[in-house]
């Protein structure tokens, strides 16, 4: 038990602070029932012991209108009193509901995730910027994920700073966070998916405005680059993933992840298009260019005239038909 931590009741944001509030508000309301019966049942044990011959006989009791009142009465309260409280905050704390900006100049950044075996690819869309194993957010300031899977499912998790929401190959989820206090937190997924689970960890830096503009800076000008033939590697299954920065991230890379595994009808459904995505055309035919697990590099060139002409890759065409 000393490993473990109470992230969840050490909140660092206003959705987690929120979350706590109720879980402890719960807790309150339900020890209202709890506590009573622990003390009468050991009331009980006392005043009825055998030994105890003062204590009132009365083998043809069967009924207390009063005693049925009582029993009765305060329990529905309670479950109506929790059932008002988990209605407003289910709405309330809706993960994919925006969260107002603590400043009018604050606007929300975007940060689309893609859960993949065994580690957590960051992509900064607005920034051309992708980093694994590492979410770095500036304070007081809103931000909205959209979140997938290359594989396995997943759920998305910073305990200090809120909701935990699933990644799955295929759909696209959403959450919404906020943190208030600058510091570093830890951030996990809290769904099992396979032998490298218990190493698929991420630290969720949040500083200040400045310190994330100068971070921004520099990762635009690392030399490492996120192309298709970059993330096929990238991808592939491995544990304690090291710490990684691309630049130059290749447009539509999060809504190609999604749309490997969609078909045409499922992603118009979501606003995506999958036929003639180039994005995908490029990731699969990475894909299909490997040689005993290894990246063909001239396989790959050989196919990109083709595609470049508009023409699919037969994978690409399969998939879109």
């Amino acid at each position: 038990m000393s490993g473990c931590t109470l992230e969840l009741l050490d909140p660092k944001g206003s959705v987690g602070e929120q979350e706590k509030h109720l879980i402890l508000i719960a807790l309150g309301v339900m020890l209202l029932v709890v506590i009573p019966v622990i003390v009468l049942t050991l009331v009980f044990f006392w005043r009825y012991r055998e030994t105890n011959t003062a204590a009132t006989y009365s083998p043809k009791w069967s009924h207390s209108t009063k005693i049925e009142v009582v029993v009765w009465t305060i329990p529905v309260i309670i479950v109506v009193a929790l059932a008002v409280m988990i209605w407003e905050t289910t709405h309330k704390l809706d993960p994919y509901q925006p969260i107002e900006p603590v400043a009018s100049e604050k606007a929300p950044i975007r940060v689309e995730v893609v859960a993949l075996n065994w580690k957590w690819l960051f992509i900064y869309p607005d920034y051309h910027v992708a980093t694994v194993n590492k979410l770095v957010l500036p304070v007081d300031t809103p931000v909205e994920f959209k979140i997938t899977a290359e594989s396995l499912m997943n759920a998305f998790f910073i305990p200090q700073l809120g909701s935990m929401v699933y990644a799955m190959s295929g759909m696209q989820t959403k959450l919404h966070l906020i943190a208030n206090e600058t510091g570093t937190y830890a951030g996990m997924s809290s769904a099992y998916s396979g032998p490298g689970f218990s190493d698929m960890h991420f630290k969720a830096h949040v500083t200040s405005q400045g310190d994330f503009d100068k971070w921004v800076k520099e990762a635009q000008a690392v030399p490492d680059t996120l192309d298709a033939p970059t993330y096929v590697k990238l991808e592939q299954p491995g544990t304690a993933a090291p710490v990684g920065i691309y630049a130059n991230v290749m447009p539509g890379l999060f809504d190609a992840v999604v749309g490997k595994y969609m078909g045409p009808m499922d992603a118009s459904s979501q606003g995506m298009r999958v036929s003639g995505n180039r994005a995908i055309d490029d990731i699969i035919a990475a894909a299909n260019c490997r040689v005993d697990g290894q990246l063909d590099s001239r396989a790959l060139l050989a196919q990109r005239p083709e595609r470049d002409a508009g023409v699919q890759p037969a994978a690409q065409r399969a998939l879109t038909e």
